[in-house]
């Protein structure tokens, strides 16, 4: 099912450090990835995985497990999507060096980010981590070991003392690590080839990272998500790994996660344009050298960061993207497909799609639906001081008279509690209609919500998009009920003496 696609592999990337969906749900949406074009997936598990011993602190409470990742194995053998595991080794280790009893192994003492990496304790922690993964994995052809956005590297006081010395460089101790722990991989893994992300490499000179013996451990994932990506500037890269001795290079664009920490609906456009150019890339040099390309869907950006878009709502954008791949590129046959597959009869490149309210696929449950077209705005469903509400809230707040509030109602009238009667009349009746449509949607989707997620994650998207709304409603009619209060009439002085004579 290659098509006319320059990537041999096409793997979706599951980021389980933010919202992490049920098993019952991946066994739903697996054979849409495969269907769509997908051949393998990429499953970062940070602290879903079930580690155990002294390593067991890092799991998270509904971490799966050991049964259930058997379970998403077989799953993704069922439908033909080979598995690679990803395991942070380097940066992005805040799951792990956030808990006190490991955080003596912090670059920076401040900062959980970044692993010490002049320490025998921090290889033997990332050693016993791919091994207990690996453990469930002894099939995998590859792993993912991160190595991306290695901040701070080199302020620690071991690194700062280690530079001091002549020919020293942070990309000579960045590449030291990376070359220990892809050593570790082939050595007790021999059947296993190490993958990460390029980032962290792209700034070396070629005869240091050729000397740096990484290019034989390791295959690069070049990543860029942005939709106007540096189509030659990728080309010179592919061709500066390759001179390094690099065998196998990979790709890595993004069909969600990629435009905003708080981003709450997926940009289409964004990520077809991504893609687009990716096959440009790929057609610009030889047709070996990209061993397949990671469609990433960021979760969170980092593992204290709010969640971005949600992967349901992520799935247009991922049929789009992967349909694009395959197809080498996204004419209307393309397009028709993609609808075809997602079961809507209109698809919405440039705004947000929503669904046919026939649809019964298992990423419409609240996805892209009427539900979370108008409710997942992270903004709010009423911006009650500014002039109009965004046009996606259309069923919720049409007809409510915003001027009004606006108008005559603002927060100084507020904390004053002085309001023109006849605006009661006019705010009043329509905000109690709103908060009795708002509150069964939320309803509605809080159900939608714990059929996919854990309660953790139900709990947290509620928290940040939905419960500030209900509460702010709220607040509007308790602040109109008692500004009401003070302008009811009182009892008459009596008769106007008039003027003193």
């Amino acid at each position: 099912m290659s098509g006319s696609s320059p990537f041999q592999m096409r793997l979706v990337h599951l980021d389980l450090k933010g919202a992490p969906p049920k098993v019952s749900y991946l066994s739903e949406i697996f054979p849409l990835f495969r269907d769509l074009g997908a051949n393998g997936l990429l499953i970062e598990y940070e602290d879903m995985f079930p580690y155990d011993g002294p390593l067991r602190l890092l799991r998270a409470r509904h971490a799966y497990s050991p049964s259930e990742i058997k379970e998403i194995l077989h799953l993704a053998t069922l439908n033909e999507l080979e598995v690679i595991p990803l395991v942070q080794t380097f940066g992005h280790m805040e799951f792990v060096l956030k808990h006190k009893a490991l955080a003596h192994l912090r670059e920076v003492a401040l900062f959980p980010n970044t692993l010490n990496p002049h320490e025998a304790e921090s290889l033997a922690l990332v050693g016993a981590m791919i091994d207990q993964v690996m453990d469930l994995h002894p099939k995998a052809r590859w792993l993912h070991v991160g190595c991306d956005e290695v901040y701070y590297l080199g302020e620690g006081e071991a690194s700062r003392r280690w530079l001091q010395q002549e020919q020293n460089t942070k990309a000579k101790l960045c590449l030291s690590h990376v070359k220990a722990v892809a050593s570790h991989v082939l050595a007790r893994h021999p059947a296993t080839m190490p993958l990460l992300w390029d980032d962290m490499l792209r700034g070396v000179p070629e005869d240091q990272l050729t000397a740096s013996g990484v290019p034989q451990l390791a295959q690069p994932v070049l990543w860029d998500y942005g939709a106007d990506l540096d189509v030659h500037g990728k080309a010179l890269l592919m061709e500066k790994y390759q001179k390094c001795g690099f065998s196998r290079l990979w790709a890595a664009s993004a069909f969600k996660g990629a435009t905003g920490a708080s981003q709450a609906l997926t940009p289409t456009e964004h990520h077809l344009r991504n893609h687009v150019q990716w096959l440009q890339v790929a057609a610009s040099g030889p047709a070996d050298v990209l061993q397949g390309i990671v469609l990433t869907g960021w979760q969170r950006y980092d593992h204290f960061s709010v969640l971005c878009e949600l992967l349901p709502v992520g799935i247009p954008s991922l049929a789009v993207c992967l349909q694009s791949l395959l197809h080498g590129g996204f004419a209307e046959d393309v397009k028709a497909r993609v609808e075809n597959f997602l079961g809507i009869s209109s698809l919405n490149i440039t705004g947000f799609t929503r669904s046919a309210s026939t649809c019964t696929a298992p990423w419409t449950s609240y996805c892209r639906g009427t539900v979370v077209s108008n409710v997942s705005f992270q903004t709010c469903i009423l911006k009650l001081h500014e002039a109009a509400l965004p046009a996606a809230w259309g069923p919720l707040a049409c007809g409510f008279a915003l001027r009004y509030v606006t108008g005559w109602f603002s927060p100084y009238h507020r904390r004053r509690k002085l309001i023109h009667p006849v605006m009661i009349q006019h705010i009043q009746p329509q905000a109690l209609s709103l908060l009795a449509r708002w509150s069964a949607l939320a309803g509605e989707l809080e159900a939608a919500l714990q059929r996919v997620f854990y309660p953790d994650a139900v709990d947290e998207w509620l928290e940040e998009n939905v419960h500030p709304s209900l509460r702010r409603l709220r607040q509007l009619l308790q602040d109109l009920g008692e500004a009401a209060g003070a302008q009811a009439p009182q009892a008459s002085p009596g008769p106007d003496p008039g003027p003193e004579p």
